[in-house]
């Protein structure tokens, strides 16, 4: 099949980065454009990373040598020469905001990691397994925007794609109330160990805003298409705490459920293990096989064991017991900036251009 011409604007940072690996030999998309800030528009890819690279594979062939674009003056040509970008660019929120709209306005499809529009009401917040009956809403945006082919997709926080996925085909039980701790590695952060020693053997019990995102994010998910904008579902009720820990990547939670139709431990391995995504009845390229693995074993998941699982693109959960105050208690795991970042927005621009969203210029 002929590939989709893809751009990444902010391509220079830890996700961008993580996106130029992941369109390498990717069976739909094929990386045509890099862009960034000023101070590296004109420089080769690999003269611009410089000794930035963050990421534990190399830097593809394809792009060391393609010439960075500024994402913020270059917008018509690579509007132009693209069918559609990934967004990762690193600037205030009303900043990142406009620039996306401008995108959109001029015909160019956006999927963004950015957190700006997430909460914008026309703008659908996908997990593709969860609810892609939202993108819907690009209808109304479109005639918002003015543009025919133009509109923003986001993806979820990095931290929701550790527990989130577990607790929605739980719903059909009636989830009343949330309790969840997550775990999150530095990579969250943009960061490694290298450029951040003192997380070395340390743990932060704060990471700005991610609690506030942990616990409302998921009711836009859970919400509903309704004139034109996404209604956030009345509940469950969510409560969060957020730590940073010394772990390069993967996000872990520990989650407490309470039940109004309190199933069975056998009722709720059953759900994980035959639940099935739009992702998956469409065989997406990026979309795992199994979404939800659960292990038996008492020590797992593991961040470093199994982070990977499908490619980093799995969930992987543990530790499923009944609870003193909650009705049970469990452990999830999902690798940040795979599943939890630009995996996941490689994955919505897959299930945007199989259901029609994105097409070819």
């Amino acid at each position: 099949m002929e590939k989709y011409k893809v751009g990444v604007i902010g391509g220079t940072g830890m996700v961008g980065q993580r996106f130029v690996t992941l369109l390498e030999n990717h069976p739909w998309f094929q990386l045509t454009a890099i862009a960034a800030s000023s101070r590296s528009a004109g420089k080769t890819y690999e003269e611009a990373i410089g000794g930035r690279w963050a990421l534990d594979v190399p830097m593809p062939g394809e792009a060391k040598d393609m010439v960075v674009l500024n994402a913020e003056t270059d917008i018509d040509r690579i509007a132009a020469q693209v069918d559609f970008v990934f967004s990762a660019v690193d600037m205030k929120k009303e900043e990142i905001q406009a620039l996306e709209e401008a995108y959109a306005r001029r015909g160019c499809p956006v999927v963004s990691n950015n957190s700006a529009h997430r909460w914008t009401p026309d703008v659908p917040m996908v997990v593709p397994e969860i609810n892609p009956e939202h993108l819907r809403v690009i209808e109304a945006q479109r005639r918002r925007l003015g543009t025919e082919r133009g509109f923003i997709a986001v993806k979820s926080n990095c931290s929701l794609q550790s527990y989130v996925p577990a607790l929605h085909p739980l719903r059909a039980f009636g989830l009343e109330q949330v309790l969840v701790c997550t775990y999150q590695a530095i990579s969250g952060a943009g960061k490694t160990f290298e450029t951040w020693p003192e997380m070395v053997d340390n743990v932060i019990p704060y990471i700005g805003g991610e609690e506030e995102k942990s616990e409302q994010e998921p009711l836009k998910l859970w919400g509903r298409v309704e004139d034109g904008v996404i209604v956030n579902a009345a509940g469950p009720s969510i409560t969060a705490q957020c730590l940073r820990v010394p772990a390069s990547n993967g996000h872990m939670a520990a989650v407490f459920a309470r039940f109004r139709n309190k199933p069975s431990l056998d009722e709720i391995k059953a759900a994980w293990a035959g639940f099935q995504g739009r992702a998956q009845e469409l065989a997406l390229p990026s979309a795992p096989k199994q979404f939800l693995h659960y292990f038996e074993e008492p020590d797992r998941p593991q961040t470093r064991l199994d982070r990977m699982t499908e490619g980093g693109m799995a969930v992987c959960i543990g530790r499923l017991r009944p609870d003193t105050q909650y009705d049970y208690k469990f452990v999830c795991l999902s690798h940040n900036t795979l599943r939890g970042a630009a995996g996941g927005a490689v994955l919505l621009a897959e299930l945007l251009c199989a259901e029609g969203y994105i097409q070819r210029r």
